[in-house]
């Protein structure tokens, strides 16, 4: 790559003066005033062709790269306003926000993380650690980021990371040959053919009202799970007859989980090395070929269901879930969109939402990542909708008055609850829970600000370096819950969590795969559900807490549970796969 720093010999930024309103302006300049968006608020900017040959499409030399004045994560975009030096500065000039004085100040800083988001332009690496692979976002430098939009763009863009240097640019050509004066412009929303989501997806630079667009998402026809399943590349098993196993068989287990080789000690089950001798196959990662083993061993037992993906993958889990509650979804799970197939409907029911003065914060999630990864939380319309760029999202809205539990240390945290459920069978039900859950809590006294302080608004501390992480065992939380709150005994609302827990399933389980989960009988399965509680009112008027199901984990990590309670494995594999219950910590929610 041969780096001549050319672009000022092709290229040259002119500030657009705004137009008098007292001066005569023809219709036609007036519309296309109105058609061209500047990021920003700001003097309004053009990149125009200047050099005197114009530009040819087909000449390999009319390919230019643009640098970076900022990349970053989001978690960390205050910090680093706040740290690097004329970081601030230039990112107030670039988007026009008044700046004085030397030293940050929060107020200035509040104004570039909400205005970014109509100049964040995101890629992200597709190999590495999960952490490495979160998104992530970019400002262009001055150049780049004063090239403006246009439904006929005179030019295309692309993030490229050039290995040699680890580092990214932007590369830059022309979709045509230019003329001298010719304005240099891009699609902000390159690749959207669809009038009304080009119309969305250009909201953050041409403010527009979508409330006319019905808000009410309906369940997904039935296409749309044939495909997720073609896209899984999972393969459907046959219909088999039940398998019947000796009363005192003992069951040879093959399983690469290491929490499994270490805790399960039951006398009925015996580890092998030989997947082909196995009789249960207890693996870490998804299994997809249960059409094979239905066909060549179908009394071999495992510890996936087919299509259980409709739990586990949080866009699928919303679909699902409008079965119990109609196309606004049910009372347990907070009010969710896919971001990919229903961003007009989120930004009709924001803007309503706006317009009669209620709340208007939402968590922005991946589909399928755990641990908070590339998760935040917002109330900037704008940053919701670029985050669609990044990877597959759904948004939900954030628990705005969540039961608190107070701690002596800090004061009223978010807590979160999870438990393990153990499904035997899909059709019929039988779904059973494990005696104990896991309690985790925030490590800051809630309120409704701070967005990006993780320790204020999220849970997860295990993963998190040189954080604290407070472990309250679900004996001695009870007392201290039903403490804090005496009108509400814990067995009340766990009543209401397995009532949620029993309807997430019934719906799941409801339809025939790949529309529900397969009821394959040589199937098994635990699952981690993570909720928390908020404030909310009955029917009848009374103040309620409200489960809320946050996700359901494939696979969950079983440390703890394994530390604290030895017999855990044992448990499991004897309600799974023995159908043996007695002297087992569960109990049956179906």
């Amino acid at each position: 790559m041969n780096e001549v720093f050319d672009a000022g010999d092709y290229f040259g930024i002119m500030q657009v003066e705004e137009v008098d309103e007292e001066e005569e302006v023809d219709e036609e300049m007036e519309e296309q005033f109105k058609k061209k968006p500047n990021p920003g608020n700001g003097p309004c900017f053009k990149v125009i062709v200047t050099n005197e040959n114009g530009l040819q499409a087909s000449n390999p030399d009319s390919v230019f790269l643009i640098d970076h004045a900022w990349t970053y994560r989001v978690e960390h975009a205050r910090q680093q306003l706040r740290r690097v030096p004329g970081l601030l500065h230039r990112m107030a000039n670039l988007m026009g926000i008044a700046f004085h004085g030397e030293l940050p100040d929060e107020g200035s800083i509040e104004q570039v993380l909400q205005e970014m988001w109509k100049y964040n332009q995101t890629y992200q690496l597709s190999q590495g650690t999960a952490e490495e692979k979160v998104p992530v976002w970019y400002i262009m430098d001055e150049f780049g980021s004063r090239i403006q939009h246009s439904d006929q763009p005179s030019f295309a863009t692309a993030p490229l990371f050039y290995m040699p240097q680890q580092i990214a640019y932007t590369v830059l050509w022309p979709l045509r040959d230019l003329e001298t004066g010719d304005e240099v412009t891009r699609d902000y929303a390159h690749g959207e053919t669809d009038r009304l989501i080009r119309k969305c997806v250009l909201l953050p630079w041409v403010p527009t009202e979508v409330v006319d667009v019905s808000c009410s998402t309906p369940e997904p026809p039935d296409e749309h799970y044939q495909a997720i399943l073609a896209e899984n590349k999972e393969k459907l098993p046959l219909v088999i007859n039940p398998p019947v196993y000796a009363k005192d068989k003992v069951f040879k287990v093959f399983t690469d989980i290491q929490q499994v080789l270490n805790n399960l000690t039951h006398p009925r089950f015996v580890f092998t090395d030989n997947e082909g001798e196995a009789d249960i196959l207890y693996n870490f990662s998804h299994f997809k070929d249960y059409r094979k083993l239905s066909e060549e061993r179908p009394e071999v037992m495992v510890n996936q269901f087919p299509c259980e993906n409709l739990l586990t993958v949080k866009d699928c889990l919303a679909s699902i879930a409008r079965r119990a509650g109609g196309p606004d979804g049910p009372r347990w799970l907070p009010r969710t969109f896919n971001l990919q197939t229903e961003l007009p409907q989120f930004i009709s029911y924001f803007q309503q939402r706006d317009r009669r003065g209620e709340d208007n914060h939402w968590i922005c999630k991946p589909w399928n990542l755990a641990r908070s990864l590339d998760t935040h939380i917002t109330n900037n319309l704008n940053s919701i909708i670029r985050h669609r760029e990044s990877s597959p999202k759904v948004v939900c809205k954030y628990i705005e008055e969540p039961v608190l539990f107070e701690r002596e240390d800090v004061g009223p945290v978010k807590f979160d609850v999870r438990y393990v459920v153990l499904l035997r069978r899909a059709r019929p039900l039988q779904l059973y829970s494990y005696g104990v859950f896991w309690l985790r809590f925030s490590n800051r006294a809630f309120s409704l600000d701070d967005l990006d302080d993780y320790e204020k608004h999220f849970t997860v501390m295990n993963y998190a370096p040189g954080v604290t992480l407070k472990q309250v065992h679900c004996e001695d939380f009870i007392p201290l819950f039903e403490k804090q709150y005496p009108e509400y005994p814990w067995t009340t609302v766990q009543a209401s969590i397995f009532k949620a827990f029993a309807e997430l399933f019934q719906v799941a389980s409801s339809k025939p795969a790949p529309l529900g989960i397969c009821d394959y009988p040589s199937s098994r399965a635990i699952y981690a559900i993570d909720l928390m509680l908020k404030w909310d009112t009955s029917r009848d008027g009374k103040r309620i807490m409200q489960p809320q199901i946050l996700e359901v984990n494939f696979n969950p990590d079983c440390d703890r549970a394994c530390q604290y309670h030895p017999t855990f494995f044992n448990d499991v594999f004897s309600t799974l796969f023995l159908d043996e219950t007695d002297n087992c910590h569960v109990t049956r929610i179906v």
